[in-house]
This record gives structure tokens, C-alpha cells and sequence, in this order.
């Protein structure tokens, strides 16, 4: 029996169903163990925070990069918090937000790979 696929409420990327969750699909919220360990906290939610705030101070069009989050989250050391950042911007660009571009054109939010800015969902 196929079922829609779900967004992993820690890394924001798709996973499909699978024989083990048969009975318990409609509970299951993580990809994996490891994100189900590391589940969003008070960090994550200061990077969707800061990832908002940074977008709507310069507007509609405008973009960021994810690394001017991670550091106004965390000046020093912002480097870590880089795979925590560009996690925030998925689960935001899941829940309708944000809009994650490579080259000025948006991605798909569970499958990018490399560089990306950031910009607020045109109304």
C-alpha cells in the first residue's frame, strides 16, 4: 500500500513509506533515527527567526544567503550551524514562507545541493 510521502519535521527533506511504519505511518515525523535524536530546539527556532527577520528588513525580491542567519544567531563559531541553518530554511520553505533559489531560480527544498540565497514567498 503506496502513501504519500512527508516532510521530516528536523531536516525538512521528503522521505517515502516504509514495510516498518505500516502501522504507525500516520505518527511517524522523522526521515531517520539520527533526526528524530536531534530534533528542532529553541537554535532552530532562532534561525527561522533570524532567516524571517533578515528577509522582511530588505523586502519583497530581495534575497539573503544562509550564512548571514547562522551569524547573527552565533557570531562567533557561526560556521557549525550551517547544516542546522539551511535545515530551518527547508522546514520554512515547506510550511509556505520562503522560497530557496540557486541562480535567481527556486529548488526544490529537499533536494538541493550547494550554494543558495533565500527570499521572502511573493504575495
Amino acid at each position: 500500500m503506496r502513501r504519500e510521502p512527508k516532510i521530516c519535521a528536523t531536516c525538512g527533506r521528503s522521505f517515502e513509506w516504509r514495510a516498518k511504519w505500516a502501522d504507525v505511518w500516520d505518527a511517524v515525523r522523522w526521515c531517520s533515527v539520527g533526526c528524530r535524536r536531534h530534533r528542532p530546539g529553541p537554535l532552530d527556532a532562532a534561525l527561522e527567526r533570524a532567516i524571517l527577520d533578515l528577509l522582511g528588513a530588505r523586502g519583497v525580491g530581495a534575497s539573503i544567503c544562509p550564512a548571514e542567519a547562522a551569524r547573527r544567531v552565533q557570531p562567533d563559531g557561526w560556521r557549525p550551524l550551517m547544516e542546522r541553518t539551511r535545515r530551518a530554511a527547508r522546514r520554512l520553505a515547506h510550511a509556505g514562507r520562503i522560497v530557496i533559489t540557486q541562480r535567481g531560480r527556486p529548488v526544490d527544498p529537499g533536494r538541493f545541493r550547494g550554494p543558495v540565497r533565500l527570499r521572502l514567498l511573493e504575495p
